[in-house]
């Protein structure tokens, strides 16, 4: 009879599972696109190729030395390392979540004695069995939860991709910022050789009475400017490469050799439409992933406050002696089902059920805030491609000009019709253009960086 009435008892709590209120994947996607303004068809940002967004883009810089390193930086990379382990955990901790949907049983195994305290009048029992426990999920909480666990799972997979994708911008930037500074070092070292030169030619002048004690003083302290900024640019660079050096897992000794000029900008990739990105972007996949966590942790908290019905079975044996243990006659099995309803708890099922519904908002604000970010992102690099594109142009004309003029300015001086303090003006112009120019080719290059991990390109 009791069995009957806990299969009745069963039966009545599985029928109310479809009852049960759990939060759909499509649900929690909606939610969390409703946290965003209307996206326009095409990217504001004028003159952006069109076309599905490309795949390896690290090999687009045609550098083999970068394509090394980034494969260097994604193998031993700490930080990488830590979000793989978190991905691993995420995942346990989704089994452990799911496990709970299915019986538990356990082996009791015991032995006892009782009687008087004469020994003669003890008596030893030995006893075994298996117990069989299982919640009935009626409500979803458990499968809630285990909802939450997966989705949790799924954005910590979605965060170790885009960190993956991080890393190898991260690296291609620094490697260029390297790659600068040892251009910058040059740059100053040409400055120190061609003022020294000129602070060399003054002081034979001013010895022999053709120069000025001025002129003998700004030549000095150009040169001592220039020797600072070399000593600047040299340090820059160290720390450019032990930058570097520490994206690949290597000890930051500053002894990493690069290239001795910047790659060449690869064209603009397609931009793709504005939409895409949501789908495409990691960060935003797991930003999404979180909302639904979220939405599945409030169905869970819930789902807590009711009822919660456990089935209860037992079989075993006991026996004063271990041949008759599994003997028919000394085995018992029982069949209960349990019913639990909370009473008082003194809130906590309350609050609990407030605390997710405050990180359901959380999450969807976030993800609004992310997708912001990330269409901020695309546009922004977008615009900087085209500012960028007009600086080159505009810096190489500045540079070439300023050689024009410093080589006039020589012959002008040569001849003793214009002052040193002018040639020494010109020639500082033609030095800061270079630097200039060596400068936007670098961020030309970080641009195209910048803009393929904003949307969501991948490296490989």
């Amino acid at each position: 009879m009791l069995a009957l009435k806990t299969g009745i008892l069963a039966g009545a709590a599985l029928s109310l599972v479809a009852c049960a209120s759990i939060t759909s994947r499509e649900e929690a996607g909606a939610a969390a696109r409703a946290s965003i303004p209307e996206t326009p068809k095409a990217w504001a940002a004028a003159q952006q190729a069109l076309g599905d967004v490309e795949v390896g883009w690290i090999a687009a810089f045609n550098d083999p030395v970068l394509t090394a390193l980034v494969k260097e930086a994604q193998s031993n990379n700490k930080n990488l390392q830590v979000a793989a382990a978190n991905v691993d955990r995420s995942r346990a901790l989704a089994r452990q979540a799911g496990a709970a949907l299915k019986p538990n049983l356990g082996l009791n195994v015991g032995a006892s004695e009782s009687g008087a305290l004469d020994p003669g009048g003890s008596r030893s029992q030995l006893s075994a069995g298996l117990q069989l426990n299982w919640e009935l999920d009626v409500w979803g909480r458990i499968r809630s939860g285990q909802q939450a666990a997966s989705a949790s799972a799924e954005a910590a997979q979605a965060d170790y991709l885009f960190s993956q994708y991080s890393l190898a911008a991260g690296v291609a930037r620094t490697y260029f910022l390297a790659i600068e500074a040892g251009l910058q070092e040059g740059v100053a070292r040409r400055t120190v050789e061609a003022i020294g030169e000129t602070a060399r030619i003054v002081n034979v002048q001013y010895e022999n009475g053709l120069a000025s004690s001025q002129d003998r003083a700004l030549t000095k302290s150009d040169l001592a400017t220039a020797k600072d900024t070399l000593t600047a640019t040299a340090g820059a660079k160290r720390d450019a490469i032990r930058g570097l050096e520490i994206l690949l897992g290597r000890y930051p000794g500053a002894e990493l050799e690069v290239r001795d000029g910047l790659p060449i900008a690869p064209p603009a990739p397609p931009a793709g439409v504005p939409s895409d990105i949501l789908e495409r972007r990691p960060d935003l996949i797991a930003a999404e992933r979180n909302v639904a966590a979220a939405f599945n942790s409030l169905d869970s908290a819930k789902a807590a406050k009711l009822p919660s019905i456990s089935l209860t079975s037992n079989i075993g044996g006991a026996s004063g002696s271990l041949s008759n243990l599994l003997d028919p006659t000394n085995i018992a099995w029982t069949v209960a089902g349990n019913l639990v309803a909370p009473l008082f708890d003194g809130g906590a099922r309350d609050a609990q059920v407030q605390v997710s519904n405050a990180e359901q908002k959380q999450a969807v604000a976030a993800y609004g805030q992310a997708a912001l970010d990330a269409f901020g992102d695309v546009e922004s690099n977008l615009d900087q491609g085209l500012v960028l594109d007009q600086r080159k142009t505009s810096l190489t004309e500045a540079a070439s000009e300023a050689n024009e003029a410093y080589r006039v300015a020589r012959l002008r001086y040569d001849e003793g019709e214009t002052d040193l303090i002018d040639v020494l003006s010109i020639q500082q112009r033609v030095f800061a253009a270079e630097s200039n120019l060596v400068s936007v080719e670098r961020q030309r290059l970080e641009q195209r960086v910048n803009l393929n991990l904003a949307l969501g390109g991948s490296w490989e």
